[in-house]
C-alpha cells in the first residue's frame, strides 16, 4: 500500500479496517463510513474519490 498516494476505506461500520491499516501499514488510509444501514451508493463512493483527488 505504500505504492500509493492516497487510500480511500469505504466501510459500513465506524471505521475499524482504516484504524488496523494504519496501524499494520502504517499508511495515511482516508475513512468513508457509513453507519446507516444502507449500502453505498456509487455516487458517494465517486464523489469522496472526487473530493480525495482533489477534482
Amino acid at each position: 500500500m505504500k505504492g500509493f498516494k492516497k487510500i480511500l476505506v469505504p466501510e459500513m461500520n465506524l471505521g475499524q479496517l482504516v484504524r488496523l491499516l494504519r496501524a499494520e501499514y502504517v499508511v495515511d488510509a482516508v475513512p468513508l463510513n457509513k453507519i446507516q444501514g444502507k449500502p453505498f451508493k456509487v455516487s458517494e463512493v465517486t464523489a469522496a474519490i472526487e473530493s480525495l483527488l482533489g477534482k
